[in-house]
C-alpha cells in the first residue's frame, strides 16, 4: 500500500491549489483528478472573472495551467478516480479506480458538484454554444441578447434576476403553474420588466445551426390543450440545482440534505481530523472558480499545520 502525506481528490480550481500550496509545503501531494480533469470550467468557454487573466482565458487553458503550476512544484498529479475511502481511522486508507490503495495522512476532498441538466440531446450538442448552467460565469456573453432560464426556484430567480440586468430579455421556463422561489424572489420576478415567466413549459429540444437559436417547448404537457411553442433565443441556462460529488464520502462525513459536505466554523475543516473539504462540494452558494480555488489554498494550509503538530 502507497503511504502519501497528503492525498487530494479531485481537481479543478480547489484541488490545483491546494495541490500548488501542498506541494510547496513539501507535502510531496498526490492529487486525483477524477472523471473530469479540470472541474466544470473545462465546460466552458471564455473566463472572464478570474483574477489575473485581463483579456480571459479558455477554461479548458486555465485549467491546464494551473496543473502544470502543481507539477512544477513537486506535486504528483494522476488521471483517474478514487472509487473508495475508508476513514474509520487514521491514516485514512482510498481505493483508486486502477485497484492502487493508498493511505494517507491528510485528505484534502475537492471533488466538486455536477450542474443537473434535464436529460436532453441537445445539452450535450450545444454545451459551450448557448448552453450553460452559470449565469455568474457565461451571463456576461449574452448582453443586449435574449435568453431562457429553466427551473422555478430560488437559484433559478437569481439567475434570471441576475442575466436581467444584461440580457433584452429573459424568459423563465417553469413546468409548474408556480414558482417555488420564496415570496420576495418571487415578487422580484415579477416586477422586472424583461423577464417573462412562461408556466406549465417543459423543453422539448433546442435549434440553432453554430449555436442555441431557440427551444422547442410544449404548454401543459399531457392535457388535452397541449400546445407545442417555439421560442427565440441566443442562451439556454440550467438553473435546477447542482449535485456534490460526495457519494463515497457520505458514510463517514456529514453532509447537509443535498449531499454538500459539511465544514466546521466556516474552516476546510471536517468532524474527521486531518481530513478537509474544498471547493464546490462543499459550497452550495458561490460555487465560482475563484472561491474554489481560495479554499484549496485554505484546505492546504491546514494539511500542512496538522501534519506539523502531529509530526507526521
Amino acid at each position: 500500500m502507497e503511504h502519501v502525506k497528503c492525498l487530494i481528490i479531485g481537481s479543478g480550481p480547489a484541488g490545483y491549489t491546494a495541490a500548488i500550496y501542498a506541494a510547496r509545503a513539501n507535502l510531496q501531494p498526490v492529487e486525483y483528478c477524477g472523471l473530469q480533469p479540470g472541474g466544470q470550467l473545462t465546460q466552458t468557454t471564455t473566463v472572464e472573472n478570474f483574477p489575473g487573466y485581463p483579456k480571459g482565458v479558455d477554461g479548458n487553458q486555465m485549467m491546464m495551467d494551473l496543473r502544470e503550476q502543481a507539477e512544477n512544484y513537486g506535486a504528483d498529479i494522476r488521471d483517474g478516480e478514487i472509487v473508495k475511502v475508508d476513514l474509520s481511522h487514521a491514516p485514512y486508507k482510498a481505493t483508486a479506480g486502477d485497484g492502487t490503495e493508498l493511505e494517507a495522512d491528510t485528505i484534502i476532498i475537492a471533488t466538486g458538484a455536477s450542474a443537473k441538466y434535464l436529460g436532453l440531446d441537445d445539452e450535450r450538442k450545444y454545451n459551450g454554444l448557448g448552453v450553460s448552467a452559470c449565469a455568474t460565469c457565461d451571463g456576461f456573453f449574452y448582453r443586449k441578447k435574449t435568453v431562457a432560464v429553466v427551473g422555478g426556484g430560488d437559484t433559478a430567480c437569481e439567475e434570471a434576476i441576475y442575466l436581467s440586468a444584461l440580457a433584452k430579455k429573459v424568459y423563465m421556463i417553469v413546468r409548474k403553474p408556480f414558482l417555488r422561489a420564496s415570496k420576495v424572489m418571487q415578487e422580484r420576478i415579477m416586477s422586472t420588466d424583461n423577464i417573462e415567466v412562461l408556466f406549465e413549459h417543459n423543453t422539448l429540444g433546442l435549434y440553432g445551426e453554430n449555436g442555441v437559436e431557440g427551444a422547442h417547448l410544449v404548454k401543459r404537457m399531457g392535457e388535452a390543450d397541449e400546445e407545442k411553442v417555439d421560442i427565440a433565443i441566443d442562451g439556454f441556462f440550467l438553473a435546477i440545482g447542482h449535485q456534490p460529488n460526495t457519494g463515497i464520502f457520505k458514510e463517514w462525513l456529514e453532509t447537509d440534505e443535498v449531499g454538500y459536505l459539511k465544514k466546521i466554523d466556516g474552516t476546510p475543516k471536517t468532524k474527521l481530523p486531518g481530513v478537509f473539504v474544498a471547493g464546490d462540494c462543499a459550497d452550495p452558494v458561490y460555487r465560482q472558480a475563484i472561491t474554489a480555488a481560495g479554499t484549496g489554498c485554505q484546505a492546504a494550509i491546514e494539511a500542512e499545520r496538522y501534519i506539523s503538530e502531529h509530526r507526521l
